[in-house]
């Protein structure tokens, strides 16, 4: 076989592949066998006739057209792997010479990854901070678990801070009196105090007695979530249904005893602290690979396939909507409140998504470099492990698709890819 490469753009590979005689033989004789499943020879069985009489009694339009078939694909494949193409989308194929079974001459056009260039990555030096549960983290996590399980008692008395309040709420732009999408709701119940709404929001309804309204205003915040609400002044009208304190059980050994298996409030607030701990722990590290990943990604150059974008683009896309429904939107609704297009809310999401694309390719020429792959058994491994997660027969046969054990070997590289990048960053 014979390659020529041409760079048609910083993305667009051009080959011109040419195939020597023992390839096409071969193909040859691979596309005869398979066509003599279901080619009959009088005298023969079915699929046991020889090849050169099998081809005797075959359309010979078929068996070329297979033969190509058969070719092209197997060639291609060949010289995008000696070329070390990372292609992103089906070639363009054109037949330039065509002799059957003697001489096949064809290009392939296709999208394709640049060359990845990393910056010496194993220099580059990163701090892990430190995290520390303290003892009123502790309090807080038992204040709210002693809330969930306190007895509810409507009383007629002004709201104060700690007691739900059952509310129904309307808010509208404090400038032209338009409805704000999203910011109503019916028989919401609110704990007062549990800074789970707008600051502020909270604090004006401490002193509203059952069957009361009030009228005010809020300003949301700068880095509110929503663009289109960040510093907007929003008028809110506000009925109290109800009134009820919450009377929270005595934290005692007892009332330990309920969450697990506890003899003493020490035990608790030993596991409480020690799973705070892990999860702090999670997330920084999280957050340190993200900022390792990112610093390498920003000073290695690749040239990156539009198409490549907007795949992610659309991953992101999918994952906002399911958001957005779990919180009971539609995505218009969405897309209004935050003043955007659908167009616009798209050509928004770029850069993240060239980010995410780059730190990918990134994450996969380290693996190369480095030769770090995950074994057959390291794969089992896991996933054995996975399925002692589940006693669900479907859920554990799940794990055994193929299509789910690439998806585990890939996590597992990056895992070990990552592994491999602390190692240098915090030598």
């Amino acid at each position: 076989m014979h390659i020529t490469r041409e760079q048609v753009n910083d993305t667009k590979v051009k080959l011109t592949i040419t195939a020597d005689q023992a390839i096409l033989d071969s193909v040859r004789q691979t596309t005869l066998k398979r066509l003599s499943r279901d080619v009959k020879v009088p005298g023969f069985r079915e699929g046991k006739a020889p090849t050169h009489l099998v081809e005797k009694q075959i359309d010979q339009s078929i068996f070329q057209t297979e033969f190509l078939e058969t070719a092209v694909n197997q060639l291609y494949v060949e010289a995008a792997q000696e070329e070390k193409l990372r292609p992103v989308s089906q070639p363009d194929i054109s037949i330039t010479k065509f002799v059957p079974f003697t001489a096949l001459e064809f290009t392939a056009e296709v999208e394709s990854v640049g060359k990845i260039k990393l910056p010496d990555y194993k220099t580059m030096k990163l701090e892990l901070k430190k995290t520390s549960v303290t003892a009123k983290d502790v309090d807080e996590v038992l204040d709210n678990l002693l809330s969930r399980g306190g007895q509810k008692k409507e009383v007629t008395r002004a709201a104060k801070d700690g007691d739900e309040v059952l509310i129904d709420f309307f808010g509208t732009d404090a400038k032209n009196k338009e409805p704000i999408s999203g910011a109503d709701g019916k028989d919401y119940p609110l704990v007062l105090g549990s800074k789970s709404f707008i600051p502020g929001f909270e604090d004006e309804l401490i002193g509203l007695k059952p069957d009361t309204k009030k009228d005010f205003e809020i300003t949301f915040p700068e880095d509110y979530g929503a663009k289109a609400l960040q510093s907007k002044k929003v008028n809110f009208a506000v009925t109290v249904k109800t009134v009820s304190e919450i009377v929270k059980p005595k934290l005692d050994d007892k009332f330990a005893g309920t969450l697990g298996p506890f003899k003493t409030v020490a035990e608790l607030k030993a596991d409480v602290k020690k799973q705070l701990q892990v999860e702090r722990d999670n997330e920084t590290e999280r957050a340190y690979d993200n900022e390792l990943l990112e610093k390498i990604a920003a000073k290695t150059t690749v040239a990156i396939p539009e198409a490549m974008v907007e795949d992610e683009i659309d991953r992101m896309e999918e994952e906002e909507k399911r958001n957005v429904a779990y919180r009971g939107q539609t995505w218009q609704e969405h897309l209004d409140e935050e003043g955007l297009t659908a167009e616009a809310h798209r050509e928004k999401q770029r850069e993240g998504a060239k980010l995410r694309v780059k730190a990918g390719l990134v994450l996969a020429e380290v693996a190369d470099q480095e030769n770090i792959i995950v074994t057959p058994d390291e794969l089992n491994i896991r996933i054995d492990l996975l399925k002692g997660q589940y006693s669900d027969p479907g859920m554990q046969a799940e794990l055994d698709k193929p299509e789910n054990r690439r998806d585990i070997m890939s996590r597992m590289l990056t895992e070990k890819t990552l592994d491999k990048l602390r190692t240098y960053a915090e030598a």
